[in-house]
């Protein structure tokens, strides 16, 4: 079973890196959603549908959704 080490780095078992095309030095993307986290490596088309589970809300605008989350950053 992985775990993380104290400077939180986790070692991903090999065969899941091999299914997904991930190696040494490839660069990936880390996401949130429902309490789980997702690692996507970064090739065209890998994070396609990751978030078609998640709803938006149309009564709000793009204007609207970016100040949110300038909002939301500034608070960090």
């Amino acid at each position: 079973m992985p775990r993380m080490d104290a400077g939180r780095r986790i070692t991903l078992p090999a065969d899941q890196c091999s299914e997904v095309g991930l190696g040494p030095g490839d660069e990936y993307r880390s996401f949130v959603a429902d309490g789980c986290i997702t690692i996507v490596p970064m090739v065209a088309g890998a994070a396609r549908g990751m978030l078609r589970h998640i709803v938006g809300d149309p009564s709000v605008t793009d204007e609207e959704s970016l100040e949110d989350a300038l909002d939301e950053s500034r608070a960090c």
